[in-house]
């Protein structure tokens, strides 16, 4: 597998790539599906939006290259209009879960070759019913609260650490890291401070609006956010050289807002976190009592903007704040308030991307967005090549993506330097038989390798033809 930040621009989706044209459609244009509908119409692919509400399409259509269609997804006649028979790829993301599994199914029996159909119900994502709904023709569910809450929960594990990343049970781990003032490696050629045998490789940096591959003669900066490629055994000694060590672990987290993404990440987060769960509603307190481990969870009813109850409930001794609500705004303001008041990391779900850089310009730590966490899950289905878990690095801008090296494939062939690796492109370390390493260009990938690379700036079917 490879494990690949392509891009490194978020609207890699939203420019011109020469990889192959699918045929695609895509009921409900809601968040989600209107999301990927811009996304896909921009990068050229034969794109189809199918949604019952006027206002919702006429609110997309004229400004992207897209067919829309007004009718109800669950008639035969719509999707023959659609011409569903011939595409490759059918999504289905309405807030109806019923209408999204009925489309799918009436998709695949008319010659769909794919479908996805978002859900609600968690029950539904278990691995042992797999077979079932493909057999009844749904080929991928996608749950968008659970992509979210698997981000929030890993991204807690660490105080001192903007994003992490495992890669194969954590053989790698990527570490974004925001470099303050105590950083021990600031200013220095990155061929002195990772060489072949050293126990890191930085392979990107975000300084600022720019997104860096690195060469040898690039240094770190104050304030860049730095992503380090390192092994479980190393995470310490990378602690200490970016000066982290004062940051005392999460224990005690803080969450405002009380829906199905808050509810997933208590069921994620590590045994020994304690957490205080806010919602204002007194109706949604009385069920998330019944949905979550009260052992370990004190549902309270009130608003997580209260500062006297913020003050009352503890958060002096908080290490994480993370703001779940629905209004981005809400959650910015409300991570702002936590820090002032002492907590060192913060979450905020931002659905909005126009609010996505003023959260990173605000220096809210972590940025969660479930329609990108979606739009990464459903575009690897566009791909050639045996590939997993894309997704979008909201804070740096970046694509990543889990590939196969496949034997025979071009990047197995050759050392990394004589790959001829497009320009912007890195790798970063690789996991062989289940043990991680770091990569030089002296490396030889073999099949079955899982490698890290980084790319800037160029089409994905550049990298893509190295893994077929």
């Amino acid at each position: 597998m490879l494990f690949l930040v392509f891009s490194l621009t978020y609207s890699y989706l939203c420019t011109d790539h020469s990889f192959k044209k699918m045929k695609i459609i895509i009921v409900g244009a809601y968040a989600i599906g209107t999301h990927l509908a811009k996304l896909l119409s921009r990068n050229n692919q034969d794109t189809v939006l199918i949604d019952s509400d006027e206002e919702r399409l006429a609110a997309i259509s004229s400004d992207y290259d897209l067919m829309t269609v007004l009718a109800s997804a669950s008639k035969i006649q719509t999707l023959k209009d659609a011409g569903v028979s011939g595409a490759d790829l059918f999504i289905a993301v309405t807030p109806d879960e019923n209408l999204n599994m009925n489309a799918c199914m009436l998709a695949k029996a008319m010659g769909a070759k794919r479908t996805v159909a978002k859900v609600d119900n968690y029950e539904y994502t278990d691995p042992k019913l797999d077979d079932f709904f493909e057999r009844v023709g749904i080929s991928s569910l996608i749950y968008p609260e659970n992509l979210a809450a698997r981000d929030i929960a890993n991204g807690l594990k660490m105080s001192w650490v903007r994003q992490r990343w495992d890669v194969h049970d954590g053989a790698l781990i990527m570490l974004g890291i925001k470099l303050r003032s105590t950083c021990e490696v600031f200013d220095q050629p990155l061929k002195d401070l990772c060489k072949p045998e050293s126990p890191y490789h930085i392979v990107a940096i975000k300084r600022g609006d720019e997104t860096i591959i690195p060469r040898g003669d690039d240094v770190l900066k104050l304030n860049d956010l730095a992503y380090f490629m390192t092994t479980r055994n190393y995470i310490p000694y990378i602690r200490k050289i970016v000066g982290k060590e004062h940051y005392v672990d999460v224990k005690n987290v803080m969450i405002m807002g009380g829906g199905a993404t808050a509810v997933r990440a208590t069921k994620l987060m590590p045994e020994y976190m304690n957490i205080k769960l806010f919602e204002t509603d007194e109706h949604r307190c009385d069920r998330l009592n019944e949905l979550v481990d009260t052992d370990r969870v004190m549902v309270i009813c009130g608003d997580g903007r209260d500062l006297a109850l913020l003050q009352e409930e503890g958060i002096k001794n908080t290490q994480a704040f993370v703001a779940l609500t629905g209004n981005a705004e809400t959650n910015i303001l409300a991570c702002l308030t936590a820090k002032r008041m002492g907590v060192r990391k913060t979450v905020a779900m931002v659905e909005n991307l126009d609010y996505v850089s003023m959260a990173e310009s605000l220096d809210i730590g972590t940025i969660v967005n479930k329609k990108a966490l979606a739009a990464s899950y459903i575009y690897q289905m566009m791909l050639d090549a045996d590939v997993n878990n894309i997704r979008f690095l909201m804070t740096a801008n970046a694509d990543v993506a889990e590939f196969t090296a496949q034997q025979g494939s071009k990047v197995t062939r050759k050392k990394v330097f004589e790959l001829g690796l497009p320009k912007g492109a890195t790798i970063g370390g690789l996991v062989r038989h289940g043990e991680g390493q770091l990569v030089s260009g002296g490396t030889q990938i073999e099949a079955g390798d899982i490698v890290v690379v980084f790319c800037y700036n160029i089409n994905m079917s550049k990298i893509e033809k190295f893994f077929q």
